[in-house]
């Protein structure tokens, strides 16, 4: 196809050449009339070797389309033999697929055989196995045979002894039947018992109320208000108007007889970090560390005047005390406010008259000055104003101190009270 195009190029190139060649010769041929015949001849010469090649080219032009055609035709066919051909490629593919679908289910026919082929040969192990058992029970069901007819004499025998037993059931049913009977009888007699008994009971109570009415009566007119009545240090039972009986440490040996120790620090474990409730009713053992209970001392110093004494021990063992002439606490809806009188001691500076007439602050009551709780901060209860100069209740360290003009810190700390006309006695 690309030889036939640059030969046709070729034979248009030609052909304008001619025409050119001819225009400029029939030009000269005007001039020149004469030789028409001698450029006749000369345009024949010329053009005839270009005519012959013209029907060369004709040629060879027709017979390549001859070509072209045959081998369009080919093509044709050529194209049409090809999709036979992918016609039956598909087929094969087709066959292909369905030749490996029947290997695959083949394949899974002999799986599946194989597996029969296994069970059936559990089975009959299995059955085997269960052939073996039968002989076994067979023999183990001719000796139960045996046993049952040992067991049908057994059982004729224990018939027989269960009449026996009815009989002596009968028997033992009539003598129930009689104890029964009695049983009543003592119950009855039982019932007469607790009904006298009742009434005993009653008559103790009636006793019981009187001794007790006589007891208060005697305990009022006998046991006395304060430690005044006592010579020694120990523990008496005091009859306080509005609070009733309950033990005091009584103490007549640190500054004279009379004085009930409301507070008592002896390096004891006691723990002073407490509730309210707790500081009010009081806590810790007469033999250690305690605290009175500040109910307590609110009706013991609301009954008359009492003085306070505080007896400190310093850690190098130095002993210091503190007097106060009017030392009191208010009742509870006042918050047992603080009140102390006039001061007088050996210890150097009054560190308690920083916290008169504060109320009393604990742990879940807040009634300091301070913007936190002092009780919190300092692990106890006391009249804290914003802090404090002294706290007798603070753990054992540098907290349990007395800072009046000077800071010193207490191992030991007693607070002690009693009425003011015992002095003059």
């Amino acid at each position: 196809m690309c030889k036939i195009k640059i030969n046709s190029v070729l034979f248009l190139i030609v052909l304008e050449i001619f025409f050119v060649a001819t225009a400029a010769f029939e030009e000269t041929c005007e001039f020149d009339r004469e030789m028409e015949k001698q450029c006749r001849l000369h345009n024949y010469k010329t053009v005839k070797p270009l005519l012959d090649y013209f029907r060369q080219v004709r040629n060879e032009l027709e017979d390549k389309e001859i070509k072209e055609n045959k081998l369009n035709e080919l093509n044709s066919d050529l194209i049409e033999k090809y999709h036979d051909i992918v016609r039956i490629h598909e087929k094969f593919m087709k066959e292909e697929a369905l030749l490996d679908k029947y290997k695959t289910k083949i394949l899974k026919g002999e799986n599946d055989l194989q597996l029969c082929q296994n069970k059936v040969e559990e089975l009959e192990s299995k059955f085997n196995s269960q052939q073996n058992n039968f002989v076994i029970l067979k023999g183990q069901l001719a000796d139960k045979s045996t046993k049952l007819e040992n067991c049908e004499l057994q059982l004729k025998n224990l018939n027989s002894s269960l009449i026996e037993k009815d009989e002596k059931i009968k028997r033992f049913s009539e003598n129930i039947q009689n104890n029964t009977e009695h049983q009543k009888t003592i119950e009855l007699q039982l019932e007469q018992s607790k009904t006298k008994l009742i009434k005993k009971d009653k008559d103790n109570q009636l006793c019981r109320a009187e001794v007790d009415t006589l007891n208060k009566t005697l305990l009022n007119t006998l046991i006395p208000s304060s430690c005044s009545p006592f010579g020694d240090s120990d523990i008496h039972p005091l009859n306080v108007s509005g609070i009733g009986f309950f033990d005091v440490l009584c103490d007549s040996q640190l500054a004279g007889p009379g004085w009930i120790v409301i507070q008592q620090r002896v390096g004891g474990n006691e723990s002073f970090n407490r509730d309210w409730a707790t500081y009010r009713k009081g806590f810790g053992s007469y033999k250690s560390d305690f605290f009175l209970g500040l109910e307590k001392i609110h009706r013991i110093t609301s009954l008359q005047r009492h003085e306070l004494y505080i007896h400190l021990v310093t850690l190098n063992g130095n002993t210091y005390n503190a007097s106060y002439e009017d030392f009191k606490i208010s009742d509870e809806d006042s918050g047992y406010k603080l009140s102390l009188g006039k001061f007088d001691g050996t210890v150097i500076g009054d560190a308690m008259r920083y916290h008169e007439t504060m109320k009393f602050t604990t742990i879940d009551r807040d009634n300091d000055t301070d913007d936190s709780n002092c009780a919190v901060d300092y692990k106890s209860g006391w009249w804290y104003n914003a802090c404090s100069y002294c706290n007798l209740n603070a753990p054992y360290g540098p907290k349990l101190n007395w800072w009046g003009n000077d800071y010193i810190t207490i191992k030991e700390a007693k607070m002690l009270i009693r009425p003011k006309e015992a002095m003059k006695k």
